[in-house]
């Protein structure tokens, strides 16, 4: 009967409906409902804390047990190095010593050898070494931090290039573990692994500054080995005047940078510094850069590498257009600082990165002429997607910052890329977002793998060998990041069977099909979002307030004054810096939502803004499930993932929800028929309540992930203090506001 094809049919209708029916129910309020409960409250900046005394491991689960073909890392077992270790492969030993005691219930030796060769015919050992230590082992090996890994009977041997190979090696043996939930290697393990990067860096996910040790041990975890400071000179030496270079950058503690790289280098980390200067091409000023390299390099003679941005190396103004003779101007600079840096450190990488020269689509020529520009002694930085084009509905516009609902590269980046194989440069290096981006500036991660994914090999096919992974959100701890690591070299699991374990993990047994398809829907709703650029919408929606008339300003004005300012100066809403909110046009002369979305109308913007809340809808319904039947020891942590997904919908929801409020606010100012005034009320009500009810969700969801809305360069965009003002304004405007303006307006 199943072989019937009429049987088969009705079968599979029968599945579906009751597919439907099981998630008919799981509706985000239900989900919070059955969650909210498991999960503490927590106070602003909890992660900070977390990450400063170290993050809990993830338990080992102890129904897991080890297959036939598998070997079980156990008590007895000893991890060695040679007598000669450095401090990195040192540190990466005792990380693996501390995982598998903490996580796995585990305890090994460390132990420091005259002589490996012997300790290979030993039992129950993880050897770690560069391949001058394990002859015959590594000979595959061709570059810095490729490794091999190798079972055999009960030896792991772990040889690298280079010691920075083993240290690597040893992070990756983690990363099994952690996928595996137990510490189980198989029996036949015998991988070369390349690596595809030269650099991988990142800023601080925490501060500025803040780089705790117990943060700082997490980055080779993830497959970083680089980190920049940015800000100022990290000898404190004044810039330029603009703002974002000196005037309103913390300057370093007297130590503190020293501190740091001291640190780092413990953790096998470089540390990448700016170079902030205004150089005019007189001669006087030709030496004073000079001068600034040599005192630079003579204090930190240690740093990997300048990081020269246009937004803190100016050539003679900021203000300049940044035609071909700015650009000759500021590549001279460049030019400069790498031939002065290099008569000090032939290796030291100088690269200079061209921001600020625009990225849209027509300028390609110009962007090209810094390439033509630049030494070939540099290692030029070009960002990956910004300037992307794309079309919705037969609209174009482009990316306006970085974001990954294009993958990339953008055009301007690609024609770089084609010129930069006519030059010798040392290397190319992209600054790309791979797990986070400030397209949601306000969450630790993004869960769009599959997108993600494909980033990952455009980069690859690009011919990318460095890359500034993070911006001013950074980096913390997370599995798309944990992804990524795996894809940085070669011989990466495919990605499904990647993602089917990383499901396991966070999910459960079982929950696997369900959180695969979450995440590819999750993924097809990315595609669908259209950027905002660098302000409100993405990145603040969910606490953005709707205003349906003007704010006073609080505290006391200066508009009608001498202009003596007596009091701090605050904008009509203070709960959030002002370009982290739609201000309306209150005069009525203008749509500032039409003004915000730029290359769109409205109605497209709107069409899929919605189309892609509705996608993420799809993947929640299976994320929700997932979640739910998650065994105890998971649920924390499932959770935690839906809530987050949860806050993005949420995040697109009420981005729609600003501009359609502000459509009908301002056909309300403009419209002289009274049954059209009264319809709109009665839709901005309806607005209004359905918006309330997603800050109260968001707010829930915030005092429970106190990493939701932070985004270190200003701290916290919004709080849960924060959703709580709009949540007032809200109640504010539907008892109060509307009441009132019917009253005087006869409605």
């Amino acid at each position: 009967m199943a072989r019937n094809p009429f049987y088969r049919y009705v079968y599979l209708i029968f599945c579906a409906a009751l597919l439907a029916q099981s998630l008919k129910g799981v509706t985000a309020q239900y989900f919070e409902a059955e969650a909210l409960p498991h999960l503490a409250v927590e106070a602003s900046f909890d992660f900070f804390r977390r990450h400063t005394e170290g993050l809990p491991p993830r338990l080992r689960d102890p129904k897991t047990i080890p297959r036939a073909d598998e070997l079980e890392v156990g008590a007895g077992w000893t991890i060695v190095l040679d007598t000669a270790a450095a401090q990195q492969l040192q540190s990466a030993a005792a990380e693996l010593e501390k995982y598998l005691r903490e996580a796995m219930s585990v305890t090994v030796r460390v132990e420091r050898v005259s002589s490996l060769l012997q300790w290979r015919d030993r039992e129950r050992v993880i050897i770690a070494a560069a391949r001058d230590k394990l002859p015959g082992t590594g000979s595959a090996l061709k570059s810095a931090k490729d490794y091999r890994l190798v079972v055999s009977n009960s030896v792991v041997t772990v040889c690298g290039f280079d010691e920075s190979g083993a240290m690597f090696g040893l992070y990756n043996l983690i990363m099994r573990f952690r996928l595996r939930e137990a510490p189980f290697l198989p029996q036949n393990l015998d991988t070369v692994r390349h690596s595809l990067y030269q650099a991988r860096i990142t800023l601080s996910g925490l501060g500025w500054m803040d780089w705790p040790d117990r943060y700082l041990a997490t980055l080779p975890l993830y497959g970083f080995d680089a980190i920049y400071v940015g800000g100022r000179n990290i000898n404190n030496t004044p810039g330029p005047k603009p703002y974002w270079t000196d005037d309103m950058k913390k300057k370093h503690a007297p130590g503190a940078i020293k501190d740091l790289l001291s640190r780092t280098s413990r953790f096998g980390v470089g540390f990448y510094a700016p170079f902030i200067y205004l150089f005019t091409g007189t001669p006087e000023n030709i030496e004073n850069l000079r001068q600034q390299v040599r005192d630079t390099l003579g204090a930190f003679p240690d740093i990997r590498g300048f990081i020269i941005l246009t937004e803190g190396f100016i050539y003679k103004s900021w203000g300049l257009t940044r035609d071909e003779a700015w650009i000759d101007g500021w590549a001279q600079g460049v030019g400069l600082v790498a031939e002065e840096a290099h008569k000090i450190n032939p290796q030291l990488e100088i690269v200079p990165w061209d921001y600020n020269v625009r990225f849209y689509p027509s300028n390609a020529p110009r962007k090209v002429h810094v390439i033509k520009a630049l030494p070939e002694s540099v290692i030029p930085m070009l960002t990956f997607e910004n300037g992307k084009t794309y079309k919705l509905d037969g609209q174009e516009g482009h990316l306006l910052d970085y974001a990954i609902n294009q993958i990339g590269p953008a055009e301007v980046t690609q024609a770089q890329l084609l010129a930069a194989r006519d030059r010798n440069f040392r290397a190319i290096y992209s600054r790309a977002d791979t797990f986070a981006s400030w397209q949601f500036g306000t969450f630790p991660y993004l869960p769009f793998p599959y997108q993600w994914y494909e980033r990952y090999k455009a980069m690859e096919e690009w011919g990318i060998q460095g890359a500034l992974e993070s911006w001013t959100y950074g980096f913390k701890p997370n599995w798309v990041a944990e992804i990524r690591a795996w894809c940085s070299w070669s011989d990466a699991p495919p990605l499904d069977d990647l993602l089917r374990q990383i499901a396991r993990r966070e999910f459960g047994a079982g929950a696997e099909e369900d959180v695969l398809a979450a995440w590819r829907l999750f993924s097809e709703a990315i595609q669908l979002y259209p950027d905002t650029g660098p302000n409100w919408g993405s990145n603040n929606a969910v606490a953005a307030p709707l205003f349906f008339q003007e704010p006073e300003t609080p505290f006391v004005t200066k508009k009608h004054s001498n202009g003596i300012d007596y009091s701090r100066k605050q904008h009509p809403w203070p709960y959030a810096i002002s370009r982290m909110i739609f201000w309306p046009d209150f005069t009525n002369e203008q749509d500032a939502a039409q003004k915000y979305i730029r290359f769109f109308t409205v109605p497209v913007f709107q069409k899929y803004l919605n189309l892609s809340a509705d996608k993420m809808e799809a993947g929640l319904k299976l994320y929700r499930r997932a979640a739910l039947a998650a065994p105890e020891m998971k649920r924390h942590y499932a959770f935690r993932e839906v809530l987050l997904a949860e806050q993005l919908q949420r995040m697109i929801r009420s981005e729609h929800a600003v501009i359609d409020f502000e459509q009908m606010r301002l056909k309300l100012a403009k419209s002289q028929d009274k049954t059209e005034k009264i319809d709109l009320l009665k839709r901005m009500l309806g607005l209004l309540a359905e918006e309330r009810q997603r800050t109260v969700s968001s707010y829930e969801a915030a005092r429970r992930d106190s990493r939701l809305g932070y985004e270190w360069e200003q701290d916290y965009v919004y709080t849960p203090a924060t959703l709580r003002e709009k949540i007032k304004l809200i109640d504010d405007t539907i008892n109060f506001q509307i009441p009132e303006y019917r009253q005087s307006n006869g409605l």
